[in-house]
């Protein structure tokens, strides 16, 4: 039925279709590059552009350990997985096990164009049920395809090039694959409107209660979804029930809040409360502040004197021209939905605007503790849905305005692709190491013990890529393609469910210095560690010297197992 109806809405209408293969291409290309070789004799290994060398790398490490029961957490031996939405995560497990395929495969290659697909053909089918025009959809597909923000004329004026995606702080929607939860959150988000749409015409009880599902679901998929699509509801819902008198959009609301609560505790859910701290305008002072943003340091530096002098007034307009830039540089184009913002007013309007304030006010006073920068994915969603009200809006525009509104949103779309087509990689995973995680993939489990990530020489090979990932960021590799549970790894993600691994980073620390054999024994005993893997450095980088421990095999009780020109591999002996 669904693929019936989304198909008589494109049929013989050649603009849809080429905006939907348009769009699919591009996003695409931010994703289907990574974990393939990238020269033709594959003779230096895979390789990884944009965020894909961490995230990517981190979402196949989760996906490793979601095959399995319990679910653990794949870079910190003994810890169950706590406070991560796994819906992505479980539906590429799900598609490993019934196919057979490997993981890398749907997450890089396979699920992008067809979220990329699903999501544009969703907006265009939501939109004609929602407004009764074609025209409106095309626009609101253009949107949440190309949407962009200013950041490219910046970077124009100041250095004569398109870039700048995210200088003011939030990814554009060329960027939405990068992040597959996000994406996929938009289709649960688009199936579960176009339901409700479809209840308030016919007022079938069953197409409330998928809506509700749908809109519960959500909690797992995306958490920030799920937040502001509750509170969303609720005031949609409230507002329906003082103009209209009808309640259920608040029946919706109770029983998608009662699942997402099911769901949140069941899959790891721990002190989320613990994860949020309260820091007003974090995201204006960084972006004015920060040489990597807009980087405006006079401008930065008379708001913070303002405020920490108690000068309010000056503070006050200080921090709002700063909101200004922050708002009208990431909106872009899409800043035109403003001027029919109050017109033809309903509860999925209402709904909508809810969702844009949220996810502007959230990150606005709330940051996420260990890594700040996280609750700027609240205003994601105020920007998918800030397009589907902008392409409303520019429906009704002259063709002359069009033109200068589209010529002003496609430069974010060139801009980033510098980033996904050069021939070379930022990231990459050599033969050598990818011949050692495999021959340690086929090994019986165990916890495995890699060398702390060290942030200076890793800053030290940027001059120089691609980097191997062990001085690219601080990543789930090891685990990843070892389909092994590491003793540390990965310390952003560490940060950002809330487990307390510096202690432990600081205990690892001082056993690679030990001296003592009985405590370094104990050590290894008393973390059931079973394998350690060792780098022995890379002739391009002089500072990535041979990984090893202060004592030698012999006194530590482990014996080697794997050697090749790059990587030992050691079982920890079993009499220790």
């Amino acid at each position: 039925m669904l693929k019936k109806s989304i198909l008589a809405f494109l049929k013989n209408n050649i603009w849809a279709i080429s905006l939907l293969v348009l769009g699919t291409f591009f996003w695409s290309l931010t994703m289907v590059r990574s974990g393939l070789c990238w020269d033709a004799q594959c003779a230096s290994g895979v390789g990884f552009w944009g965020a894909n060398g961490h995230d990517g790398i981190w979402h196949i490490a989760l996906i490793n350990q979601l095959i399995k029961y319990p679910f653990m957490m794949p870079v910190f031996s003994g810890f169950f997985l706590q406070n991560y939405h796994i819906g992505f995560d479980l539906l590429v497990a799900f598609l490993h096990v019934e196919t057979g395929i490997s993981i890398n495969t749907p997450y890089f290659q396979i699920l992008p164009p067809v979220f990329a697909l699903i999501i544009g053909l969703l907006v265009y089918w939501f939109i004609w049920n929602w407004r009764r025009s074609k025209k409106e959809a095309l626009w609101s597909t253009f949107f949440v395809y190309f949407g962009g923000g200013f950041g490219w004329l910046v970077t124009l004026l100041r250095s004569g090039k398109f870039d700048g995606e995210s200088m003011f702080w939030s990814q554009q929607a060329i960027s939405t694959l990068i992040n597959p939860p996000f994406a996929l959150s938009l289709i649960i988000i688009l199936l579960g409107l176009t339901l409700l749409l479809k209840y308030q015409k016919n007022h079938k009880l069953y197409l409330l209660i998928l809506s509700s599902v749908f809109f519960g679901l959500l909690i797992e998929i995306k958490v920030y979804a799920g937040i502001l699509v509750l509170g969303g509801l609720l005031v949609s819902g409230l507002w329906r029930v003082v103009k209209e008198k009808k309640f259920d959009l608040i029946l919706v609301f109770i029983i998608s809040l009662a699942i997402s609560t099911f769901l949140f505790f069941k899959f790891g859910g721990k002190n989320p409360q613990n994860l949020i701290i309260f820091q007003p305008f974090w995201f204006l002072e960084t972006m004015m502040g920060l040489s990597d943003r807009f980087g405006w340091m006079k401008f930065y530096s008379a708001m913070t004197t303002y405020k920490m002098g108690g000068i309010w007034i000056k503070a006050t307009l200080a921090y709002g021209a700063a909101f200004l830039v922050f708002l009208v540089g990431n909106m872009g184009t899409r800043i035109i939905f403003i001027k029919d913002i109050f017109k033809k007013l309903d509860s999925i309007k209402i709904l909508i605007l809810s969702v844009i304030l949220a996810g502007i006010l959230i990150p606005m006073f709330f940051l996420q503790k260990g890594t700040p920068w996280n609750t700027i994915q609240f205003f994601y969603y105020s920007l998918f849905f800030s397009a589907i009200l902008a392409g409303i809006t520019m429906s009704h525009f002259s063709k002359l305005l069009i033109t200068v509104v589209v010529l002003l949103t496609v430069p974010t779309t060139i801009g980033a692709m510098k980033h996904y087509l050069p021939k070379n990689p930022p990231a990459m995973l050599s033969n050598a190491e990818l011949e050692a995680l495999r021959f340690l993939k086929s090994q019986p489990d165990g916890v495995v013990l890699t060398y702390p990530f060290d942030p200076v020489k890793a800053k030290e090979a940027e001059a120089n890529p691609p980097r191997p990932l062990y001085l690219y960021d601080s990543t789930a590799y090891v685990s990843a393609f070892s389909n092994k549970i590491t003793f540390l790894e990965d310390q952003v993600n560490l940060d950002i469910t809330g487990y307390n691994w510096k202690e432990r980073l600081d205990e690892v620390k001082i056993w690679y210095k030990e001296p003592n054999q009985v405590k370094s024994r104990e050590f290894l005993k008393k973390n059931n560690i079973k394998y350690i893997f060792w780098l022995k450095g890379d002739k391009r980088f002089l500072y990535a010297t041979e990984q090893r421990a202060y004592l030698g095999e012999t006194e530590l009780g482990i014996e080697k197992i794997f050697d090749n020109k790059e990587v030992g591999i050691y079982v920890v002996k079993s009499e220790i």
